[in-house]
């Protein structure tokens, strides 16, 4: 969880972001984050400030962006400074925690997905998306789970046999609040649609709001639940259309002693404005290791289309890296 120490550092860190972002682009000077003896480097601005500093359509979106973009900052100082390795957990413990969507531990997973055969010209698209997760403890019987979802996107032959589009998509951004102990496992809160793409076609130009819920139950090596949410889209460009979209996403996992285990997963988002549904089912395979004192998990899979339709790809595969930081 987050002391008040690092909230307060994270504040501290968010208002000197909002002085140094007058507009929405990134620092065209790398960045070193250092998590353990790891080191990231996130060097964004040559390629992505022309893409990023875009135009909005309305001067509230703007200021949405600029709202973002310090939150991502204060993301990030919540996990160098608050994400310790607590050697003690088990791979198991370790494991189940990450099978469950409101375990009070962050982690940070970069998840890509690789997709084939998209609509009539067989296009392709690759997604890969950070999604952090920022557990915050509000008392001692109730947490409120952050979870973060910013998706980099680079497709070809989507929109005709010769296109190609590459940058970041609308972020998702949930919060749910989740009692700190209890035998069934449930959250619920509110979920956001943030207009952060960084071309036309990545994105709805549409800021988005709706509820979202997370119910499961954790049995010996087993948990199942599901996962859904419903955004509807309340402000953005006119001339877009509007969002009114639904999400589910039932799943179960069996894990192992070792930290090993085996997942299925189905995800579901049905267009409520044209009608349209996307569904795959995605079986993984998954373990939990160390790199240097750094614990992660591996998870690879393919992505098998349940109806396959021009929105969506006749199949694909999904592999991630997760880096966790469980709690002292």
């Amino acid at each position: 969880m987050l002391s008040e120490g690092c909230v307060k550092e994270g504040k501290e860190r968010e208002n000197r972001a909002r002085a140094m972002i007058p507009t929405f682009r990134f620092p065209s000077a790398p960045a070193c984050l250092p998590v353990g003896r790891l080191c990231f480097s996130l060097s964004f601005g040559g390629m992505l400030n022309d893409r990023v500093s875009y135009s909005m359509s309305t001067k509230y979106l703007q200021v949405l962006v600029k709202k973002f973009s310090a939150l991502l900052s204060y993301i990030v100082t919540a996990i160098i400074f608050c994400g310790k390795i607590a050697a003690q957990q088990s791979a198991e413990e370790v494991a189940k925690k990450l099978a469950n969507p409101v375990a009070g531990m962050i982690s940070v997973p970069f998840q890509n997905n690789t997709d084939y055969g998209i609509g009539d010209a067989k296009g392709t698209r690759n997604t890969m998306n950070l999604q952090p997760v920022v557990p915050i403890k509000l008392s001692k019987k109730l947490n409120v789970i952050t979870r973060y979802i910013i998706p980099i996107v680079t497709q070809y032959h989507i929109s005709s046999t010769d296109d190609k589009q590459n940058g970041l998509g609308d972020a998702v951004i949930s919060a749910f609040f989740s009692p700190s102990n209890s035998k069934f496992i449930w959250g619920v809160g509110p979920v956001f649609l943030v207009p952060i793409a960084t071309d036309d076609l990545l994105g709805t130009k549409k800021f988005g709001i709706g509820p979202t819920a997370v119910a499961l139950k954790q049995t010996g090596p087993w948990t199942f639940g599901m996962l859904f949410n419903q955004i509807w889209s309340i402000a953005g460009d006119d001339t877009r259309s509007d969002v009114n979209q639904l999400f589910l996403q039932p799943f179960i996992t069996h894990n192992w002693k070792s930290g090993a285990g085996v997942g299925l997963s189905a995800e579901i988002t049905q267009n409520w404005e044209t009608g349209t549904t996307v569904a795959y089912i995605i079986p993984t395979a998954s373990g939990v290791t160390k790199l240097g004192k750094q614990t992660i998990s591996l998870a690879i899979g393919p992505r098998f289309s349940l109806a396959p339709n021009d929105l969506q790809a006749d199949w694909g595969w999904r592999a991630a890296v997760t880096f966790v930081f469980p709690k002292n």
